[in-house]
């Protein structure tokens, strides 16, 4: 029998994928679990498995081609009544799922319908009339808004979501009416308002959001009439980081703070052990020892190890500590992180670190080796320059960018010596961390590279 193998999920806000190379070929005998075509999804590349076996008659897409989940990749010949048989769901068993998602999503309703009654019984009419206006703002018209009446209980606003979903999509300038819901019976999730939020700001001409405020961006000018230009399309890479760079500066609020720390100790405990970790498979560099650092900072200033629920009006304090690296790679810059740094060695953190840059250059870093980051590292030293302000990673709240450490003349006991210096850079979200936080940390991680005995008295 003739089966259709399509796209799987790819992943959580992985919506699209470009097709880098095919793996099979048509009239070829595969089985289950082998690979049949590999796919850059954002800054990662991913071999996609068939999930059944048989001989391939088609092939239905080709190199270069960007495809979604659910799109038919190829046909193959074979035996799929067993596939088949798990995603059949049993007889007489969906309508009933139906009727109790039904059940439940007017429960829901019915308790989001109360509780907002209940918190914002006055508020009502002056939340729509803000919605209002931020749609009138965003399409650019110059008509005057009507005040809308307040809805009565059988009169509620054709918009399904909880009102805390309501709130957030106020706080980050979108119009949920505007908004296309995923949820059962169309249901507008957070997710359904952040992937909006995304849209509009990767769209030339849409409203671009920045806080609360809709801004539009106008279409380019033809740049051809001052001179020669040429068109570049942009690969994954460049587009992923184009997209969360705006979601990122146009939702948190930023605060960059600079400082120095002196490494011209760490520099020479740096070169001694360096041959260790060499032996060990990896490469003592200053970002494998900023990782053991930071790490020990992060678990005295645990706020700066959160992310930000405005949805709940909560912070989200987390317990483990994993560590983004931005790496740079000839497609663009991607973020691996590295896992349960407080639990590793410097030694052990240098072999991961060496391994995971590796993949990046090469583009073999997967979807799941760039989530769950906590905390970022930037360090430009490599390539130069000093201080810089780099760009929160949403939904962390602060990363510290470190530019080329540079001998400078510092009065120490009454004369002037020369010490290595490293340029410092945390930028942080001002919503959840004061100026005055920001110092305290940054300057513990400066007393740290000084003196690396504080990681083990206070981290």
């Amino acid at each position: 029998m003739a089966i259709e193998f399509k796209i799987p999920d790819l992943g959580e806000n992985v919506d699209t994928g470009e097709v880098v190379a095919i793996l099979v070929k048509e009239g070829q005998t595969i089985a289950k679990d082998d690979p049949v075509v590999e796919l850059e999804t954002g800054k990662a590349t991913i071999e996609v498995p068939s999930d059944t076996a048989g001989k391939i008659t088609q092939l239905h897409v080709k190199e270069g081609d960007s495809v979604k989940p659910g799109q038919v990749v190829l046909t193959l010949e074979g035996d799929g009544a067993d596939d088949e048989a798990q995603d059949e769901p049993p007889s007489g068993k969906a309508e009933e799922k139906e009727q109790e998602d039904a059940s439940k999503d007017e429960k829901e309703d019915e308790k989001d319908e109360k509780a907002e009654e209940k918190e914002e019984p006055a508020k009502q009419e002056p939340e729509e009339k803000k919605d209002a206006e931020e749609e009138k703002a965003a399409v650019g018209s110059k008509e005057e808004a009507a005040p809308q009446p307040a809805p009565s209980q059988g009169d509620r606003l054709p918009v399904a979501a909880a009102p805390s979903v309501r709130k957030f999509a106020r706080e980050v300038g979108v119009n949920i009416a505007q908004v296309s819901g995923t949820g059962a019976k169309g249901r507008i999730t957070v997710d359904d308002v952040k992937a909006h939020a995304k849209r509009l700001l990767t769209q030339p001409g849409a409203p671009a959001m920045t806080g609360s405020a809709a801004i539009r961006v106008p279409p380019l000018p033809d740049f051809s009439k001052w001179g020669e230009v040429e068109r570049e399309r942009m690969n994954n890479v460049r587009k992923m980081t184009a997209q969360h760079m705006a979601l990122c500066w146009g939702t948190i609020p930023h605060v960059t703070q600079h400082d120095k720390a002196d490494i011209t100790d760490l520099e020479k405990m740096r070169k001694r052990y360096a041959k260790k970790a060499e032996m060990a498979g990896g490469k003592l560099t200053l970002t494998a020892m900023l990782l053991k650092i930071v790490a020990s900072a992060l678990k005295v200033y645990p706020q700066f190890n959160a992310s930000v629920d405005l949805a709940n009006e909560e912070l989200v304090l987390k317990k483990y500590i994993n560590i983004g690296v931005a790496v740079d790679t000839p497609k663009g810059l991607v973020v691996p992180v590295v896992r349960d740094v407080d639990k590793k060695n410097i030694i052990e953190l240098s072999v991961e670190l060496t391994e995971i840059a590796e993949k990046s250059r090469d583009g073999k870093v997967s979807p799941n080796d760039m989530q769950g980051g906590t905390f970022t590292i930037s360090n430009l030293g490599g390539i130069g320059g000093s201080h810089f302000t780099p760009i929160v990673n949403h939904p962390e709240v602060a990363i510290l960018g470190v530019g080329r450490g540079a001998y400078e003349s510092i009065f120490i006991d009454h004369e002037f010596v020369p010490r290595m210096m490293l340029p410092m850079s945390l930028s942080y979200d001002h919503r959840v961390i004061d100026g005055a936080d920001g110092a305290r940390f940054l300057h513990w991680i400066a007393e740290a590279i000084q003196e690396p005995l504080l990681v083990a008295m206070e981290g």
